[in-house]
């Protein structure tokens, strides 16, 4: 069985750092791809950043240059390292892997940019 579990969100000021983690039961090598998510209120939920097994990423337009998608394979972990927060990163923020057509979610954890 497949469990994602995040974690690091909270309340920042605008142009601050964050650093969400997603723990995983299994070896993440196992995965095809990983990926965070993000979901404001009211909107449906966004790609943000993405992680192939073979470590190709890819991110939003908005976020490019700004965050960062990382992996630990010995501790299963993937991370996102997210820096000069803006108010409109607010979102939750939830952690996906795939393997083949299947996809697996954690929980999500709140990301609040605020002053």
């Amino acid at each position: 069985q497949v469990h994602l579990v995040e974690s690091g969100g909270g309340l920042v000021q605008p142009g601050g750092s964050l650093l969400l983690s997603c723990a995983s039961s299994v070896n993440i090598f196992e995965f095809n791809s990983m990926g965070w998510y993000r979901q404001a209120p009211g909107k449906q939920r966004d790609l943000v950043a993405s992680i192939t097994i073979g470590g190709t990423t890819s991110y939003a337009d908005s976020v490019k240059g700004r965050f960062t998608i990382s992996r630990d394979g010995e501790q299963k972990m993937l991370y996102l390292q997210m820096t000069e927060l803006k108010p409109e990163d607010t979102a939750v923020y939830y952690c996906n892997a795939k393997i083949v057509r299947n996809d697996y979610w954690g929980q999500g954890t709140q990301v609040t940019v605020s002053s």
